[in-house]
């Protein structure tokens, strides 16, 4: 018998193709643009098959950014309890993920994000698609102050971060995760629930 050519189902190569053509995708429309067929047919394969590897389009769309935890688990840890605790669960969670086995993936995330404009229309998309659509109505805030509110927060976050593990600046970089929690966590719940004077109209 002859053996068929081309990619079959089970070569590891499917699975880069998919990915490489979710990425293009995914930064040239962006998340709601980059449908699965459009993906299949960029890495010529079945639509079937792109659902067989990642099942959803929101799981594929964490796997084009390598992401260490999925945003849901970090929101719905954060939200689960007395509202304004919500900044320190956060902080907590937040630090237990970058000091935990997926450390070195988060890392690697936030590096590759200010590396090229790809990297970072990438990184917008998972912002908008994945934190803020997903936080603002398990946060209950009021949707004109929401996305700037959860975006300040975010950014406090991602400074917390990129100075901690990223720069590794002393004394923040050994500072016990005890102390960032208790630090940080009342800046965050200021963000997310508190009275932000001048910001918003009164």
């Amino acid at each position: 018998m002859v053996r068929r050519t081309g990619r079959r189902p089970g070569n590891p190569d499917t699975r880069e193709a998919i990915l490489s053509a979710a990425r293009s995708a995914f930064a040239e429309k962006g998340y709601d643009g980059a449908s699965i067929r459009a993906i299949a047919t960029g890495a010529g394969v079945d639509p079937a098959l792109v659902h067989h590897y990642f099942g959803t389009k929101d799981k594929l769309f964490l796997e084009t950014m390598n992401s260490p935890v999925d945003p849901v688990d970090l929101i719905t840890e954060a939200t689960v309890g007395e509202r304004d605790e919500i900044g320190v669960r956060l902080v907590r969670a937040f630090l237990a993920m970058w000091d935990g086995p997926r450390g070195a993936a988060a890392v690697a995330l936030l590096r590759s994000v200010v590396g090229t404009e790809w990297t970072t229309k990438l990184f917008r998309e998972f912002i908008i698609t994945q934190i803020l659509r997903r936080a603002v109505p398990k946060l209950g805030l009021d949707p004109a102050e929401a996305h700037l509110r959860i975006t300040l927060a975010g950014s406090h976050l991602v400074g917390l971060a990129l100075a901690r593990y990223v720069v590794k600046v002393e004394p923040l970089a050994s500072a016990p995760s005890a102390t960032l929690v208790a630090a940080v966590g009342p800046a965050v719940q200021r963000y997310l629930t508190g009275d932000l004077p001048g910001v918003f109209p009164e």
